[in-house]
């Protein structure tokens, strides 16, 4: 049935009512704050900040303290082991960060959990109809559960569309019952759907993540494969596919490296629990590393600039993933 659904012409394709994401104009990858601008940001709850002389830890109820008249460029880190499990308790002294080759000076500094806007990304095409559409309802069902009170989320159902089926503003039962009732409808427009969902985050303050459970295949979009990693490139989200199936699309796990993320390939319903619980773990501990550019960015210009954040001294088997760069404009 699923072959000959997708067969049928594209202008013959039903499509039922629906919300799509809303489409807004996107900012620069990682958040600048501006030129003359005074601001606090509070990060609750984290284990250690840095203040902008010493990032040593407070003691006290963290807060992010951002220093005004400059830019400040922030970035996301997470820190894993030989094994993959992620790394706590290191300290700014531990980061070197460069920008376009150039080491900065990192005047930034926070650790721990923080508050996280997510959206989940459902594929519910005909070519997930069976087993891998009941584990990704499954799956995402359970990291609705992982999430903690402070966090926000969304879903968003991926087909020939992508329909936000319960808001930021929504509760997490009333987003698990949306997910529950989700049926295979239509045809895939993966492409369309990563970049409507960024967009939709992009108005959202602080941490971003999209958690996507696909199997990969589109069939339907209009946006090209360079055009989803391009608008990725320009948001501050963090991209966690998980890929139901026998192969890992090879723009799932790019998406992934490009931001900080990471993809998964999900073969057997007994490695969903491992799978997600290794997600969430990620999202609870980071670092968030801030530096004013050694190279002061000019209004009105539009370059690519990347980063690269390493560890310093002997630290055998640690790796460091973070989103390789940003675009001014």
């Amino acid at each position: 049935m699923a072959q000959l659904y997708h067969a049928v012409a594209r202008e013959r394709l039903l499509k039922r009512p629906s919300r799509t994401v809303v489409t807004r104009a996107p900012r620069f990858a990682i958040r600048l704050i501006g030129l003359v601008l005074a601001l606090t940001a509070a990060v609750l709850p984290v284990n250690a900040v840095g203040d902008a002389a010493g990032g040593h830890p407070t003691g006290q109820e963290p807060v992010a303290r951002f220093s005004s008249g400059v830019q400040l460029v922030e970035v996301y880190a997470t820190v894993v082991d030989a094994a993959g499990e992620v790394v706590t308790g290191l300290r700014k002294e531990d980061f070197d960060v460069f920008e376009d080759g150039r080491r900065q000076e990192v005047t930034t500094f926070a650790s721990g959990e923080f508050p996280l806007t997510v959206a989940l990304g459902v594929d519910r095409s005909w070519s997930m109809a069976g087993e891998p559409l009941r584990l990704a309802k499954q799956a995402s069902q359970a990291f609705l559960r992982e999430l903690k009170p402070v966090d926000r989320s969304m879903v968003v159902a991926i087909s020939s569309d992508a329909q936000v089926i319960a808001p930021l503003d929504s509760s997490r039962a009333a987003q698990s019952q949306a997910i529950a009732a989700l049926d295979p409808w239509s045809t895939t427009a993966l492409h369309d759907a990563i970049i409507g969902t960024l967009n939709h985050l992009e108005a959202e303050a602080g941490r971003q993540a999209l958690v996507v459970f696909s199997d990969g295949a589109d069939r339907y979009s209009t946006a090209t494969p360079a055009e989803v990693i391009a608008r990725a490139r320009r948001s501050t989200a963090l991209i966690y596919p998980i890929a139901f199936g026998r192969t890992r699309p090879a723009l799932l796990a790019e998406l992934a490296v490009l931001t900080g993320g990471r993809s998964f390939l999900l073969r057997d319903a007994r490695e969903l629990e491992k799978t997600l619980a290794t997600i969430a773990r990620e999202l609870r501990h980071q670092y968030l590393l801030g530096y004013a550019p050694a190279e002061a960015i000019a209004r009105g210009t539009r370059e690519w600039r990347s980063i690269a954040v390493s560890l310093r001294g002997a630290r055998s088997g640690l790796r460091v993933r973070a989103r390789d760069g940003y675009l001014t404009e």
